[in-house]
This record gives structure tokens, sequence and C-alpha cells, in this order.
């Protein structure tokens, strides 16, 4: 036979032939296999009658998978390797072991459609030693492995040590043996008994050999293994002999079974007329330590006596999905066996490990949802609170990858439960941590099973309680959280999972009722971007999460959910505070609204953004770029990452703005102070991206697109600027700058099409013209409607003036 090391993540028993492993990871892996001969002694066939068949250790070879991984990787068809068998004895020939290995990638239906002819040759297939990394609903297995370690015998009176072979049953609660109960290796067929690998004189074995017992679920409570333990003769009659056994119950009086761990099992003293035909004789004894502890007054007199100076040790490792080592899980599963200990019981399962709880997760939510059904009002806030603590268990990156397991559950086996909506407000109530995903799964599917079954009844009830659930969401997250750590993680757990439930929502709402419940929900946190920087992170993700989600890109539901999103943004941009997550939620509005250009609520939306965002966004980017002209210093040096951001959210909103925008913006302001503030702001924006390195060198096509929006928006701006300030009303600071911009956007390298290739050149002309003479006309336009006003710009004005009158250009060029 051959097996992996034994370790918990490695695999079970293989015999030799073609076997199918599964493996996700087995760089480290050691394939390990131990030869076994039939003779008693090495060296000398004579001894020992022909027709008395032991199993002894011949030799060991031993594969490092990491020394062929990337071989086999890189080949599409089996390779060979030599192992070299180690023995006792090296001096005679070298005995050698071929094994063929070949790497089959995919799961196993792949594995199986790809490679027909390997599993037609009748290829064994190796399960994990341990479970696999999902178990869905419905995967069953109950196999208990166990590994014979190592005993500690007397001689006996002999002069020398014994040579011991171990014989192991499994035998049900009447006696009877159970026949088809031991595996020795995959692609082997189950036999009723197995039976060591003999030492060679050694008293103190250590066989390390590992079998699994594949033993009915409905056969488990009640049996137990025994271990007899016989000495192997090496003389002519080639007897052996009983001299003691062992043995343990696969279940404890609780209800669990062995746990994952070695046991120490006590050695009882017998001879070859020992009968094990009244098995009772022996079961009333303890079989180790623990058992012993539990009931110490055992009399003298049995016909057992326990040998004191001999041990015996055995490894089990259980992987079942129906039966468990944890008692107060088994008390879970079993709690209407025990109706007055539920408030307990429920109570409890935050006791049980994880590893056990996703193993289990089927069943324990069935259980869950029973106890729910049984009394309502009684137990709905424990069994509440374990759902979700399940759910928060699934939410660690450890468990994430049991989700589908939970969805199929929901979809597929759930029941239904309406009475979940009361108790997830009464848990809201009371700031309790939630994971809002799943328990909208569980109650949507139950509203669809009923409304399934009722054609519809309770529906306004129904559509009450969801009212009255956010209600209470709401209120959560309206509470100033700053001096309750309890509070900000039950706040911060409420938005992680809100986007999550937006399509289960809409499998029972229109897409107008969900954004309304999501408006609302968005709407009751605190306006404050003084609630604490990690608050600020998670309210402005679940935002993000929002805007990326189906429900934000229907236009119907965009118009309801934009206001209340830029609100958010507008007050963390106002205060620069989180200025990374705010660019990329408006790069993914922007996205949005582009890709709907051609929606006519696009412009509503766009006059939105104009109203909330323009100003701030002006005032962001100036922060941000006054920062930067440090570095600018430095040359080659760009700005910092957000300024491109930044840039890029601007353009995209001066590229949607129509005349009626502009209009609107301009008539919006309350007074020309504030409409000169905003003409400064936005001037000085664009004569700082003529004058810092907001793109890379090569970035040619951005650096145009951006020269056409600068010129576009100043000719819109123009006629604002002629008609508030000028006569009384002139002010130098606004025409200056708007005079500086002109002159500088004149000059700009990317615009002189004259250093471009014949082609390049063309290819501009024909999409944008030629940009400095629009402008130029711009600018000479503004001069003349100066007036009197001129003498303020002489001579300061003059020669910036001459240098655009010096810029080349090609008449046939020209508009």
């Amino acid at each position: 036979s051959s097996t992996h090391e034994q370790d918990p993540e490695k695999h079970e028993l293989l015999n030799l032939g073609q076997e199918i492993i599964p493996l996700p990871d087995f760089s480290h892996c050691v394939t390990h296999t131990l030869l076994v001969a039939g003779r008693m002694l090495l060296n000398d066939s004579k001894k020992g009658p022909p027709h008395v068949q032991y199993r002894r250790p011949y030799g060991c070879a031993v594969l490092a998978m990491s020394d062929v991984l990337q071989t086999i990787s890189e080949l599409k068809e089996e390779k060979d390797f030599v192992l070299k068998v180690y023995t006792e004895n090296t001096e005679g020939s070298t005995c050698g072991l071929i094994i063929s290995l070949q790497l089959l990638r995919g799961d196993m239906e792949q594995v199986r459609r790809e490679n027909p002819l390997i599993f037609s040759r009748g290829v064994a297939i190796t399960r994990k030693l341990g479970f696999p990394d999902v178990i869905m609903p419905g995967d069953i297995r109950n196999d208990l492995y166990l590994t014979l370690e190592r005993g500690d015998f007397e001689r006996g009176g002999k002069s020398v040590q014994k040579n011991i072979e171990v014989t192991i049953y499994v035998l049900y609660a009447d006696g009877e043996i159970l026949k088809d109960c031991i595996s020795l290796g995959s692609g082997e067929p189950n036999v009723p008994e197995h039976r060591s690998f003999v030492l060679y004189h050694n008293n103190g074995p250590r066989w390390s050999e590992v079998i699994k017992l594949p033993i009915p679920i409905d056969r488990f409570r009640g049996s137990h293994l025994r271990f007899e333990f016989r000495h192997c003769s090496t003389k002519d009659k080639g007897e052996k002999k009983l001299f003691g056994f062992a043995f343990t119950p696969l279940m404890r009086e609780d209800g669990t079974t062995l746990s994952d761990e070695s046991h120490e099992l006590y050695v009882y003293k017998c001879d070859e007329n020992t009968t094990f035909s009244n098995h009772a004789l022996y079961l009333g004894l303890p079989c180790c330590k623990e058992d012993f502890n539990s009931c110490p007054n055992i009399p003298s007199s049995l016909i057992f006596q326990r040998s004191m100076k001999e041990t015996f040790w055995i490894s089990t490792q259980l992987s079942s999905t129906k039966l468990t080592q944890n008692v107060d899980l088994l008390a879970l599963l079993k709690w209407k066996a025990h109706p007055d200990r539920v408030m307990d019981i429920l109570g409890r399962l935050r006791h049980v490990s994880g590893e056990e709880i996703v193993k289990f997760l089927q069943d324990i939510l069935d259980t869950l949802f029973s106890i729910l059904d049984d009394n309502t009002d009684k137990y709905g806030p424990l069994v509440f609170q374990s759902l979700v603590f399940i759910i928060n268990l699934l939410r660690d990156s450890k468990y994430y990858h049991f989700r589908p397991v939970m969805d199929t559950y929901i979809q597929k086996h759930f029941a239904g439960a309406l009475e979940l909506i009361r108790c997830l407000r009464w848990y809201m109530d009371r700031f309790a941590e939630v994971a809002l995903e799943y328990l909208f799964k569980f109650i949507i599917q139950s509203r669809i099973l009923y409304s399934r079954a009722t054609c519809g009844m309770e529906e306004e009830q129904f559509r009450t309680s969801i009212q009255e659930l956010f209600q209470s969401i709401r209120f959560v997250l309206s509470l100033d959280s700053r001096n309750s750590e309890t509070l900000i993680f039950t706040q911060a757990a409420l938005l992680n999972s809100f986007p999550a439930i937006f399509d289960e929502l809409l499998q029972m709402f229109t897409v107008q009722e969900v954004a309304e419940f999501v408006r609302g929900t968005l709407g009751s946190m605190p306006s404050t971007v003084h609630i604490g920087q990690s608050m600020d992170v998670v309210k402005l993700q679940s935002i993000a999460r929002t805007v990326d989600s189906r429900l934000f890109s229907f236009p119907e539901s965009r118009r309801i959910l934009l206001p209340v999103v830029l609100h958010h943004i507008h007050l963390h941009l106002r205060q620069q505070k989180e200025l990374l997550i705010c660019s990329g939620i408006l790069s993914s509005i922007f996205s949005i609204i582009k890709t709907s250009s051609l929606d006519t609520s696009v412009q509503e939306e766009v006059e939105m953004m104009v109203e909330s965002l323009l100003d701030v966004l002006l005032q962001t980017l100036l922060s941000i770029m006054s920062k930067s002209q440090s570095q600018e210093a430095v040359r080659g040096q760009r700005c910092p990452q957000c300024t491109g951001e930044y840039v890029s959210c601007l353009l995209s909103l001066l590229r949607q703005m129509t005349d009626i925008h502009f209009q609107h913006l301009m008539e919006n302001f309350q007074s020309k102070d504030e409409l000169k503030e905003f003409l400064l702001k936005i001037l000085c924006v664009f004569r700082n991206l003529m004058k810092l390195s907001i793109f890379p060198r090569d970035w040619n096509i951005m650096r145009l697109l951006t020269s056409n929006i600068i010129l576009t928006t100043a000719q819109y701006l123009a006629p604002a600027l002629h008609k508030n300030f000028t006569e009384a009303d002139f002010d130098f600071k606004v025409w200056n700058s708007y005079f500086s911009l002109a002159v500088l956007y004149i000059n700009q390298p990317s615009l002189q099409l004259e250093n471009l290739s014949p082609a390049k050149r063309k290819k501009v002309f024909d999409k944008y013209g030629d940009m400095r003479v629009m402008m130029t006309y711009e600018l000479f336009s503004m001069w003349q409607n100066l007036g009197e006003n001129k003498i303020h710009f002489i001579p300061g004005m003059i020669g910036p003036f001459l240098g655009v009158t010096l810029v080349p250009q090609n008449l046939t060029d020209s508009p």
C-alpha cells in the first residue's frame, strides 16, 4: 500500500494502481510508500509455515512532490519517476519502484469530461482526508479515519520480545461484527477486519497505519472498535496467541463522537481461550483514563483485568456531515429531546467553532427555523441572534467560500419564515450587529414562497413590515456613535451589508420603491464628516457600492438616489476628507451618465451635479494644485494621483453641460460677489491645467480634449463676464484672469499644430480645428467689449498680446 504523510491536510490511504487524487496545493506533499512482505523473518525463509501469512515491513520509498511538480505541470502526459526502496539491509541488490504521475487540471466533472480514457480503466478516486473547501447542501459523508499509532507491551516472562499483530473489528450494539466497514484504500473492497503488520521482536511497535471506517450513520450509535493483540510465533506451528485487547466506543454517552486527537486506551489481559461472544462483559469497563474517571468504583472480580503496565495509542479523525464531536452543536440539532433547555442551547451556539458550523450549515439552519416556527415570541430574538452570528461568520475571509452554500440553501431548501421581519426589527431596535444581505435573502425568499402558496395574501402587511424595518435601520444609522464603540460597530455592519440587499428587494418591489428605501436610509446618516475616519470610510464605501449597483443603473431610480449621494460627496469635498474614495464614486457616476447620454433624464442629473458639485470641485482642485506647486518645481515631477482623478471629474461635468446648464448656473448666483468668486476659481483652475503636468507627456489626445473643453467653457463664461463686470462694475482682477488664461491657452505646446507631422496635424485640425484661432477671436471680442477700461491693461498686456500675434498661422488651414 502507499500513503501520503499523515497530516489532516493531506490525503487518505492509497493503493497501488491508477488513482485520481484531488490536491488543491501539493507542492509541500510527500508520497510515502511502505512495502509489506508476507514472511515472518526478513532473511530466513525456512522459518514459519507457508500457510500462515504475516504482514511484514520490507522497505520504504519517498518522493517529494516539490521535486516533480514543475515537471508534471508542463506536461500533458504521464511521466515516470523512479523511487529507491530503502530496506534494513541494503548490502544486497538495490530495489526500486516506478510510479507514473500526471497532473489533470479542473474540477472532477471537467477532468472526467476531458479524460474519458483514464476513467474507462477503472481508476480509483481518492477523497481528501478531511473536508473539501466547500460542503454544499446535500453532500453527505460519514468517514472515520483511524490511525494505529503505537503500543507498549510486557514480555510476559519470555526472554525475547514479542512479535505483535493487532486485529481491528467494528462491532454494532448487538455484538455483530460489521462486515463492510473497514477500508484499506481507495478502489479496494471493504473488509470485516484488518490485521496490522508485525514488527519482529518489538514490544513497543510504532505502526502509524491508517485505515478508513465508512460506518453507516444509523450504525454509529452503540458501535465500538475492538483491538485484539496476538503474539505471532516463529516456531514451526506458526501460532498466533491472543494475550490482550483494547476497545473504545465510537460515540460517548452525550451523543458526541470520538474527538480528533490521540487516544490512550487501556489494555486488558486475556488468553487464547477467551471468547468475545458476550461483548457486554467488557463494554462496562473503562476504555481509557477519561472513562475511568467517570466510573471509578469497578469491582476487582471481573473476568477481564487491566494490564497496568501496558498501553495502546490510536488517533481518529472524523469527516462527517451528520455526526459531530461538539456537545453544544449536538444539543442544538437534538433540541426536541430537551425542550426545556432551548434558551440555553441557543445561547451556547456562539461557543461552537466556525469549522463545525460550516460543516453542518444546512442542518443548523433547518433547526433554527424549526425552533422559530415552534414559538416565535419566545425564541425569536435568540434564533435571530444565532442567524446573525452565522451570517457574520460567513463574512470572515476564512469561511467566505461557504457563501454559495448559503445561497443554495435559501434557493432550494429554505421553507420560509415570515416572522424574520419582526425579529430583524426587534434586533435592529437594540443596536445589534447585523449582516443584512442574507437576512433579506431569507425574508424575500420566505415572502415569495408564502405568496406563491397563498396567491399573494397579506401583501399589505408584508409591505408595512418592510417599511417599519427600514425605519429601525434609519434610526440606528442616524444616532451619534462617536462615544459608543458598540454603536459604531453596528452602524458599520449595517452600511457594509446594505448595498447587497438591493437585488433582493427588487424581486418584490419596483425600482422606484427600492430607490426610496435606499434614499431614506442613506439620508439618515449624519451630515457630518466628524464621526470618525473609519466611519467616514465605511459610509463612503457603502455609497460607492450603491453607485456601482444595478439599482443605480436605472434612470428612474438614479433620479431619486443622486441627490443624497451628491449631498454626502459635497460634505466630504468641502472638508477635504477621503478625497480618493470620493473621486472614485464621482468617476462611476460620470461613466454611467456618459453611457446613458441619450436619455432625457441625464440633463436633469447634470443639472443636479452642477448645482451640488461644480463649485466644490473647483475648490478641491485649487487646494490639491496648491499643494503640488512645490512638487512642480522639481522637473518631471507630476501632480498627486487624485489630481488627475478630480481633473477628469471636472472635465466630465463641463463636457456634459449645455448652454442651458450654464445659463442656469449664472442665474443661480445670489450676488455679483458670488459670481466673481466662481469665475476666479474656474479661471485659476484652467490656468493651472495649462501650467502643471497633470497628464503624462504622451497623453496628447487628453490635452487636446481638455483644451477643447476649456475653450467651450470660456465661450460660455464670456457673456457673464461682459454683462456683470464692465462699465461701472468693472473688475480688473476677473478680466485680467480671463486675459491671462487666453494668452496661456493660445501659447500652450500641445496646440502648436506646425510642430506636428502632416498626418497628425490634419487629424487634429479635422476634429478640433485650430483652437488657438478660436480663442484669439474670443480674446479680441472681449478686448473690444472693454471700451474705456482698456487703459487698465496698458502697458501690462501689450507684451502678451504681441506674443499672440506672432503665433504662426497657415491661411490654408484657417477656418
